[in-house]
C-alpha cells in the first residue's frame, strides 16, 4: 500500500511536470496552432493505440454506441481546449495563460450544477468569488512584453475559453464512468485528427528534424505517456493528494516561461495568480471556509 502511494506520487509529479513544459514545445515549434494540435493528435493516437492494444482495450464490444458518441463529443471539446490554450500562449504568455486555464474546476462546478444537479455550496461559492477576484487582478495587470493590452486581454479570454471546453470534456468523462481512460484519450485524439485534417496546412510541413521532434514529443510524451502516468497515479492516490500534486503543473509552467523566454510575472500578476491557485486548492482539497464568511452566511 505504501509502495503504491510512493509510486503514485512519482507518477503524478512526473505527469504534472511534463504538462508544465507543453507551452515551451508549442511556442518553440513555431507552427500554426491547427498544425500543432493535428500532429499532437496524430502522434498521440499512435502511442495510445499501442497502449490500449497492450491493455486489451481495443476488443469489440467494450464500448456501447452511446458511450462512443459521448467520448467523441468529449474529444471535440478537448481539441477545442487545446486550440484555444495554444493560441493564448503567445498573447498572454505561457504563465498567465496557464494560470487563467486553472479556473477549470470552477467551470466544471457550474456545468455540474446545470447538467448533473450538483449543489453549489457556500464553500464552493466562496472559492469561486476568490478566484474571480484573482482573475480581475490579472486582467488589470500591465502585461510585460505583450504586443498590446488588447492582445493580452484576448489571450486571457482564450485561456478561459480553453478552461470551459476542458470542463465540458471532464463532464463527458463523468458520463463515461467505468470506461478505460486510455481508450477515452485514444478516441479524443482520433477525433482531433479527423476534425483538424481539413484545416492543417500540409503545404508548409516542417523541414527540419528538430521541429518534427518537438511535434512527436507533444504527441508521444505529452499525450501518450502523460495519460499513462496521470491515470496510473489517480488509481493509486487519495483524491486530496492528487489535487495537491496537480498544482505542480502551473508552477512548472511559470518556471519554464521565465527560464526559456524571460517572462517574469509582474507584482499584480503574481498576486492574482496566487489568489486563483489558492482558490483552486481550497475547492479541490475541501478546505473549510474562513470563519468570517461562515458567520456572514449565517446572518
Amino acid at each position: 500500500m505504501q509502495n503504491d502511494r510512493v509510486r503514485g506520487t512519482l507518477e503524478m509529479s512526473a505527469a504534472m511536470l511534463i504538462s508544465g513544459t507543453i507551452g515551451w514545445f508549442v511556442v518553440t515549434s513555431a507552427q500554426p496552432v491547427a498544425n500543432v494540435v493535428f500532429w499532437r493528435c496524430l502522434f498521440g493516437a499512435a502511442a495510445l493505440a499501442v497502449i490500449c492494444q497492450v491493455h486489451g482495450y481495443l476488443r469489440p464490444g467494450i464500448l456501447s454506441r452511446r458511450s462512443l458518441a459521448i467520448a467523441v463529443l468529449g474529444g471535440v471539446a478537448i481539441v477545442a481546449n487545446w486550440l484555444l490554450l495554444f493560441s493564448a500562449y503567445p498573447r498572454a504568455s505561457i504563465s498567465i495563460a496557464t494560470i487563467a486555464y486553472n479556473t477549470q474546476p470552477f467551470m466544471l462546478m457550474g456545468l455540474g450544477a446545470l447538467f448533473l444537479g450538483e449543489k453549489i455550496t457556500a464553500q464552493k461559492l466562496f472559492w469561486l468569488l476568490l478566484a474571480f477576484a484573482g482573475m480581475i487582478a490579472i486582467v488589470q495587470a500591465k502585461p510585460a512584453g505583450a504586443s498590446s493590452v488588447e492582445n493580452y486581454a484576448f489571450g486571457i479570454a482564450l485561456s478561459l475559453g480553453a478552461a470551459f471546453f476542458y470542463a465540458l470534456a471532464a463532464l463527458a468523462a463523468k458520463w463515461l464512468k467505468g470506461t478505460p481512460p486510455h481508450l477515452i484519450a485514444l478516441i479524443h485524439t482520433i477525433t482531433g485528427v479527423v476534425m483538424l485534417a481539413p484545416f492543417a496546412d500540409f503545404t508548409s510541413l516542417p523541414t527540419d528534424a528538430g521541429t518534427w521532434t518537438l511535434l512527436m514529443t507533444l504527441g508521444i510524451v505529452h499525450t501518450g505517456l502523460m495519460y499513462v502516468l496521470l491515470y496510473g497515479a489517480i488509481q493509486k492516490l487519495p483524491t486530496h493528494l492528487t489535487g495537491a500534486l496537480s498544482f505542480l503543473y502551473p508552477i512548472a509552467a511559470i518556471l519554464v516561461d521565465w527560464l526559456a523566454f524571460g517572462h517574469a510575472l509582474q507584482p499584480l500578476q503574481i498576486a492574482g495568480s496566487a489568489i486563483i491557485l489558492l482558490a483552486a486548492a481550497g475547492m479541490n482539497l475541501g478546505w473549510r471556509l474562513p470563519l468570517g464568511f461562515r458567520i456572514a452566511k449565517s446572518l
